[in-house]
């Protein structure tokens, strides 16, 4: 008896699927409809209004960018072509103390809110106007969000250079609250910058406090990613302990050179203390940093990159030791007259880059700055340059394990439900990517390039990249957190 052949909308046919979990890849046809996946297997017998022969190439779920400061650029540029060129389906914003929302600025955004866009940029008091501005853009990602820490501190304090009071931390909880009811992801603080360090541990745990019931998370740029690194990381520890949700550190890394080569033991302390309590990291496959110019990484050890600068933007891209010279002054005087600026700083070692991204625990985020004039070339290259540079060229991983950090294990963390992995029945993000091909072609001279290798991706079902080009279709929304259960974070971390 002949089985009556089945209808998508579209079929993918001979694809080297890699799932999401790290298993390695199989061959095999998907079909999509409605916005899921509908079939996975041999499907001979199918009829699709498109066709897609991927002719042995590689087939994933579509990457998660778990570090993004893409927070105003979803609704301004929601091409987001920086992204969905690398393959990205879903954008987590809000990272680093920093978010769009909820927000009420009193004047100018104060560093490093500035990276987010100038003060007209800042128009959602609630974090629901910002959900409802994400969905009446309609950006080519989905976006879901994490709730900074800073931004409530601005909401709320008349001085960021001090800790906030009781009746401070009561109004920034009912704020944080208020958005875990319509869906963030988690709390970020950012405290390594001079607008939150002067918060005390005890705020930052007391206002997580909320995030256990909603099954949220708790994510830090931490106080020091400098010679006090394991101290900053048992503060984020005690946080998560105290407020009773999962950890995780954003971008580690071992910054400036006296930390060099210290990443063995600060993935040590990650491995003691996941045996109590779930915590993980994420970082970017780049050994360069980039962030506002702080003046305190101004010490003349570390070669530093000028990317803009609002008094002297004539001064972007040249190295601040150069500027120094050509002004005939100190570099700190130098850093003193170009800000506010950002910066590139060259303050990693390239061992130790690679020892952090191979890690079991590590999710890649790109951390990339969109308004950044001469932005680091990880806005437009992370995840291919995982791929192709240290997948498939340094051979520092296996592909299904790099399509894991980028995929299933970043789903899991953030309650991102149905997504991140491929199986009937879940969302339909997906990138066709040719494996031998795939690389970042972004660098620190060029960094606005798309990617290389990555074939169609697919969002929400939606054909939305192919070939080099956006396809003019864009099917992201806001994405809020689902459900999650002791057992999920045990899987996840």
């Amino acid at each position: 008896m002949h089985s009556h052949p089945e209808a998508a909308d579209t079929l993918i046919v001979g694809a080297m699927l890699y799932d999401g979990t790290g298993a390695p890849p199989v061959e095999r046809d998907v079909a999509l409809r409605d916005g899921r996946i509908v079939a996975i297997g041999n499907l001979s017998n199918w009829l699709a209004e498109e066709v897609i022969e991927a002719e042995g190439r590689a087939l994933a779920p579509g990457f998660i960018d778990v570090h993004t400061h893409d927070d105003t650029h979803v609704i301004q540029a929601p091409q987001m072509l920086p992204k969905i060129s690398q393959g990205v389906t879903t954008v987590i914003v809000g990272n680093c103390g920093i978010s769009a929302s909820p927000v009420s600025l009193k004047g100018e955004p104060p560093d490093p809110m500035n990276l987010l866009g100038a003060r007209d940029a800042f128009q959602y008091p609630t974090f629901k106007h910002y959900v409802d501005a994400v969905n009446a853009a309609k950006p080519a990602v989905n976006v879901g969000a994490l709730i900074g820490h800073t931004a409530l501190r601005n909401n709320h304090l008349d001085d960021l250079k001090r800790a906030a009071n009781s009746a401070e931390i009561e109004a920034m909880r009912a704020q944080l609250e208020e958005a875990l009811v319509h869906g963030a992801l988690g709390l970020s603080t950012g405290l390594a910058y001079g607008s939150a360090y002067e918060a005390s541990t005890e705020e930052v745990a007391t206002l997580a406090e909320p995030l256990a019931l909603a099954g949220a998370l708790y994510t830090t740029h931490m106080r020091t990613e400098f010679d006090a690194i394991l101290d900053a990381m048992d503060e984020a520890y005690h946080i998560g302990k105290h407020a009773r949700v999962p950890v995780v550190i954003s971008h580690l890394k071992c910054a400036g050179p006296s930390n060099w080569g210290r990443s063995t033991e600060v993935l040590e302390s990650i491995e003691r203390v996941r045996k109590y309590q779930p915590v993980g990291c994420d970082c970017y496959p780049y050994s360069r940093s980039s962030s506002t110019l702080d003046l305190k990484q101004v010490t003349g050890d570390i070669d530093i990159t000028i990317t803009w600068s609002t008094p002297h933007p004539e001064q972007a891209g040249k190295l601040i030791k150069d500027i120094a010279a050509q002004w005939g002054v100190s570099q700190q005087e130098a850093g003193k007259r170009l800000q506010p600026a950002g910066a590139v700083y060259h303050n990693m070692s390239e061992d130790d880059v690679r020892r952090i991204l191979s890690h079991p625990a590590t999710m890649v985020g790109s951390d990339g700055l969109p308004n950044d004039p001469l932005p680091h070339p990880r806005l437009w290259g992370a995840f291919p340059r995982v791929l192709g540079h240290y997948a498939r060229d340094a051979k520092l991983l296996p592909l299904e394990e790099a399509v894991r950090k980028m995929t299933g294990l970043s789903a899991r963390r953030f309650g991102l439900e149905q997504r991140g992995e491929v199986h009937v029945g879940w969302h339909a993000d997906l990138v066709l990517f040719d494996p031998a091909k795939v690389r970042d072609a972004a660098t620190f001279d060029k960094p606005q390039q798309v990617a290389e290798g990555i074939d169609a991706v697919w969002v929400n079902g939606v054909l939305s990249y192919r070939d080099g080009q956006p396809t003019g279709e864009r099917a992201g929304h806001f994405v809020a957190r689902g459900p999650r259960d002791a057992s999920a974070d045990a899987a996840a971390f």
